[in-house]
């Protein structure tokens, strides 16, 4: 990770979008690099660009924030995505998570905790508030056996979920974090 975090911000309202960048600049290690109203305009502005993390929402109009994620992950997975939405679905979140989104949080998060989910999206890290860490584990372990195939946690998966969980308590901020290994 350069000195300078690179952010590309996707969100469909203008002034989520000039909110964010007003946020974000106010710290030095913050460089917001493009905006893109749309997933389209994010998959390409993030080729175009390079940025370090993206900022995506997820529902927009024409491509959504699943769909671009998805394509980010194949076309720049060098390009680290963290979720900023208005939605609190569990299927979403599980949606975006698998995939490859590392970060997931509600438009009402505090400064703080936006800014530390980017730094560590962009040190390759997940980090995710307790609660929806806590959701997260719910749903895997009260999954069918149907469901569960649709979850497809590997062991390892499982794994850094426990750990985050267990880091997620002892952490004074309330966040968790797991590297991505």
């Amino acid at each position: 990770m350069a000195d300078t975090i690179r952010i590309l911000i996707a969100d469909d309202h203008l002034i989520v979008r000039e909110g964010l960048r007003l946020i974000l600049e106010t710290g030095e290690e913050f460089e917001v690099i493009g905006e893109a109203s749309d997933g389209a305009e994010a998959v390409r502005l993030a080729s175009e660009l390079k940025p370090d993390v993206t900022l995506m929402d997820l529902r927009m109009p024409g491509m959504d924030g699943l769909t671009a994620i998805e394509r980010l992950r194949v076309e720049q997975p060098k390009v680290a995505v963290v979720i900023l939405t208005t939605y609190n679905e569990d299927d979403l979140m599980m949606r975006g998570l698998r995939a490859g989104a590392k970060g997931y949080l509600l438009k009402d998060t505090d400064r703080a905790t936006l800014l530390d989910t980017i730094r560590a999206a962009a040190r390759g890290e997940t980090l995710l508030r307790p609660e929806i860490m806590a959701r997260l584990l719910a749903r895997a372990e009260s999954a069918s056996a149907g469901e569960r195939s649709a979850l497809e946690l590997s062991e390892r998966e499982r794994e850094v979920l426990i750990g985050a969980a267990s880091e997620a308590k002892r952490s004074p901020r309330g966040s968790a974090s797991a590297s991505a290994q």
